[in-house]
């Protein structure tokens, strides 16, 4: 077993990347390939943005060499049902990540039949979380199993998280951040052996999925009453840290 501290779970600096290290750990979240169409319907026409994304994870890939690669939900987007470009993209961009590093994705709420486009050499793990080197992971929409709440540190995603800025004029600014938090003290009765852990929420890899203003609304899911949010730490994704969210805005 590797101890970790928090400077351990750095982000990498402009990117919504996390590498762990000491466990030689790449995390990326919320990549929504095929977000596309939804937009389209919405009255943004935007091509397919699955080979941007690839090369972006490629180069922090090529950059920092993982053992593991975690993709920590919501890979695909479209749901129930996916188009044919959305499974052609997601099928592409599997493949070519593959051959870097031992890949691990957990199933998030819009990964829905995406085992079909998987291979057999992808680790598939559980939407309510799962254990990987004595850290816990999970996508964030479900309450996490008990042994993920066991661990010392756990690294959530799903909330997609913003926070709100407002300029003395009154302009609103939205920018991606990253929250490192601890939990709230009542939850022993769900998690009686939980050894308090340090929460890290990660924002979406994909710039096109919006957010969540976490100052306005907090984060969303079950995380909400696991995190204490209001008294959690916020920075940007330039390294900026702007303090307890409760005083953010």
């Amino acid at each position: 077993m590797i101890n970790l501290n928090l400077t351990d779970l750095q982000p990498i600096t402009n990117q919504p990347a996390l590498f762990i290290k000491k466990k030689q750990i790449l995390v990326v979240a919320d990549l929504h390939i095929g977000i596309e169409r939804e937009l389209r319907e919405n009255g943004l026409n935007i091509s397919s943005q699955t080979n941007l994304l690839l090369k972006k994870l490629i180069a922090i890939i090529k950059k920092y060499n993982p053992k593991k690669i975690i993709l920590l939900g919501d890979v695909k987007h479209n749901i129930p049902t996916s188009t044919i470009q959305e499974r052609k993209d997601v099928i592409f961009f599997i493949d070519n990540i593959l051959s870097y590093a031992e890949l691990h994705l957990f199933l998030g709420n819009h990964d829905g039949n995406i085992r079909k486009l998987l291979p057999s050499d992808v680790v598939l793990h559980p939407s309510d979380g799962d254990v990987i080197d004595d850290i816990g992971f999970i996508h964030g929409h479900r309450w996490p199993r008990e042994e993920v709440m066991n661990c010392s540190h756990v690294i959530v995603a799903h909330t997609h998280p913003t926070v709100e800025l407002t300029d003395r004029l009154g302009f609103k600014s939205y920018m991606s951040c990253w929250i490192r938090g601890d939990v709230f003290c009542n939850l022993s009765d769900r998690y009686p052996n939980m050894v308090s852990p340090k929460i890290v929420v990660m924002p979406a890899f994909n710039p096109y999925c919006g957010g969540i203003a976490v100052n306005v609304e907090q984060v969303i899911g079950p995380f909400n009453k696991i995190l204490n949010v209001v008294d959690s730490e916020v920075f940007l994704l330039d390294g900026s840290y702007l303090g307890k969210l409760k005083n953010v805005g």
